[in-house]
């Protein structure tokens, strides 16, 4: 099988999948990213039967207007059994597109070796995609095909670096923003917590775990 002659052949349609964006997304893999599991609200989301999907590489989905320096990013935290919140840009089999945004459960056997990922995704509000996750990776993808993933790389970090921000710093801190004057957070009290509990906690919130 060559996906990418498979995904040359398919039809892009620039329209957005109608789906309940309230649901959550589930699926598990193998160390690999081999699907093993996809929940009825993947399936119906991304168009492929389950018997289509079980057995094939998680990218069947990948839409050519990701950058791959995303994937290398979020590739190079899951080997490391760290979970990480990406905004992803997805094809369904039809052709057209969904936005999520990730979060992983990393199961280990006896010797501590990484066996499988538990991937949840949501969808991400529409204003954050338009105003400044498609313009980034639009000008990753334009250095991409001029001067590769390495160049595409070093301006993500000189990006990042300027916002004084890592990535999930930077895309959390995009959706908070959007969800406090949306006032979906009216009633949340920020606590006195440490960073790295407060950002745990807001990822909690947002994926119900």
């Amino acid at each position: 099988m060559n996906q990418e002659n498979q995904l040359q052949n398919r039809v892009i349609i620039d329209k957005e999948v109608t789906w309940d964006k309230t649901q959550v997304i589930m699926s598990k893999t193998n160390a690999f990213g081999i699907i093993e599991y996809a929940n009825e609200v993947f399936v119906d989301v991304c168009g492929y039967e389950d018997y289509e999907l079980m057995g094939q590489p998680h990218n069947i989905i990948r839409h050519p207007d990701m950058p791959k320096v995303i994937f290398k990013v979020l590739w190079e935290n899951l080997k490391q059994g760290k979970n990480f919140h990406a905004i992803v840009k997805n094809l369904a089999k039809s052709g057209r597109y969904y936005w999520v945004i990730t979060d992983f459960e990393i199961a280990r056997d006896e010797n501590d070796v990484i066996v499988n990922y538990f991937g949840r995704r949501q969808a991400v509000p529409q204003e954050v995609i338009a105003m400044h996750i498609e313009p980034l990776y639009k000008k990753l993808l334009q250095i991409e095909a001029a001067s590769g993933v390495e160049f595409s790389e070093k301006y993500l970090i000189g990006f990042l670096e300027e916002k004084k921000r890592s990535y999930v710093e930077y895309i959390k801190e995009l959706i908070y923003e959007h969800e406090k004057a949306q006032s979906k957070f009216a009633n949340y009290v920020e606590e006195e917590d440490s960073e790295e509990e407060e950002h745990r906690g807001f990822f909690s919130r947002l994926f119900g775990r």
